[in-house]
């Protein structure tokens, strides 16, 4: 399989060295978690003399006498250096028992710099603070952009219908390596059914499997739709299904702890407060959609929604959906003083779909930039202080 350095989280890793945190790395199974610690360890051997690394793969065999948690604590201290930079990273650490006991009580001794990974539901965002007394950074990660995905085939943005084939074909890069495209979708579908079957099925002790899958084509189907656990419920019970919304509720919770999908909130302009009626849900790779839906209503306005959104959150903004009285704001970006208003559209050559995409920007009054990220294939402009960007040269900025 071919590498390319994923610079934006190798980067932030090489900031983060030598800090007190515990460094948590999280994201989707396959994202390229496992592959991003190997690249920092290489840096580190290459760059500095007096680091002593302390590596343990909970997936392989070599370290199953590992498990528990005694055992990690005897091992991490038998191989401290007090004469070395001491180095402790953990991959898929959610495999030994009661980890967290032991990484809290290694953070606590301040002699290691320590790095883990989790698999997705197992080591939730949501769980951290419970897990770990001490303080902690959660670096997330993304399947492949789409510049990862243009930089691994060598394309270009000038690369015919490279745009589209990004939207089937997803950021998943083990399935790159398959020339067939049925082969491809079966490693993504494989994917899928480990993060459903396998993880969060077991961690919830999900009993209704079917409604689940039921649950996720539906999210698939509706992506940047808003939407709600009770309007989700009364769709399904029209079907006839037996459910309710606060077990849909819960269910759409666990798919976005295993990273499949990530929840965008509302967010009224005007009034400046949090909407709770309905939300936006992203996919975190739409090869799920095109593996599992295949072009059934495929809707590129909305797919190429969807990518602007998790490159939004891959580039480090908080994301909301935007209300201004009855106009809809597709995103909201913000990332400490700066915010940025969102609308995202397929084809904006007709003059009335630009108007209709200009409108819920020109209605905001604030100074804030505002900008209209379009399928245009041409040069960036502006149109009375809203800038008008092209899709493919923004991914690729």
């Amino acid at each position: 399989m071919k590498y390319i350095e994923r610079n934006n989280y190798l980067d932030r890793l090489k900031r983060l060295r030598n800090t007190p945190d515990i460094k948590i790395i999280t994201g989707l199974r396959r994202s390229g978690k496992s592959e991003l610690v190997r690249a920092y360890m290489d840096w580190i051997k290459i760059n500095e003399d007096k680091a002593n690394l302390i590596y343990i793969d909970f997936a392989d065999l070599k370290y199953d006498g590992l498990k528990s948690y005694k055992e990690l604590n005897n091992y991490c201290e038998k191989n401290y250096k007090p004469d070395k930079s001491n180095v402790l990273i953990i991959d898929e650490i959610q495999l030994c028992d009661k980890f967290e006991l032991t990484i809290n009580s290694l953070y606590n001794a301040h002699r290691y710099d320590i790095y883990i990974t989790g698999s997705n539901a197992f080591l939730l965002s949501s769980d951290l603070s419970t897990l770990f007394t001490g303080r902690y950074i959660e670096i997330p990660v993304y399947p492949f952009s789409f510049s990862e995905y243009c930089r691994y085939y060598d394309y270009t943005g000038n690369t015919p219908n490279v745009l589209d084939s990004y939207v089937s074909e997803g950021g998943l890069a083990g399935s790159y390596v398959y020339r067939d495209k049925e082969d491809q979708l079966a490693y993504i579908k494989d994917v899928y059914n480990t993060v459903i079957k396998r993880d969060l099925v077991d961690k919830y002790s999900i009993k209704e499997i079917s409604l689940l899958d039921s649950l996720t084509d539906y999210l698939m189907d509706n992506i940047s739709n808003l939407t709600s656990a009770s309007k989700i419920n009364s769709s399904f019970k029209q079907s006839g299904a037996e459910t309710n919304h606060i077990k849909i509720g819960n269910y759409i919770k666990y798919l976005c702890s295993g990273f499949l999908f990530y929840k965008i909130k509302r967010y009224d302009i005007k009034g400046k407060k949090y909407l709770e009626t309905s939300d936006k849900y992203y996919l975190s790779d739409l090869g799920f959609r095109y593996a599992l839906l295949g072009s059934r209503n495929m809707d590129y306005g909305r797919a190429y929604e969807n990518i602007v959104a998790i490159e939004l959150l891959r580039r480090g903004y908080d994301l909301y959906v935007g209300k201004l009285y009855q106009k809809e704001i597709d995103f909201v970006a913000i990332k400490q003083n700066e915010k940025i208003y969102i609308q995202v559209s397929d084809n904006i050559s007709s003059e009335e779909t630009l108007q209709r995409e200009l409108a819920p920007l020109r209605a905001i009054k604030d100074a804030y930039p505002k900008i209209l990220i379009a399928n245009t294939g041409h040069e960036d402009y502006d149109i009375e202080g809203i800038k008008i960007l092209d899709l493919t040269r923004w991914l690729l900025d």
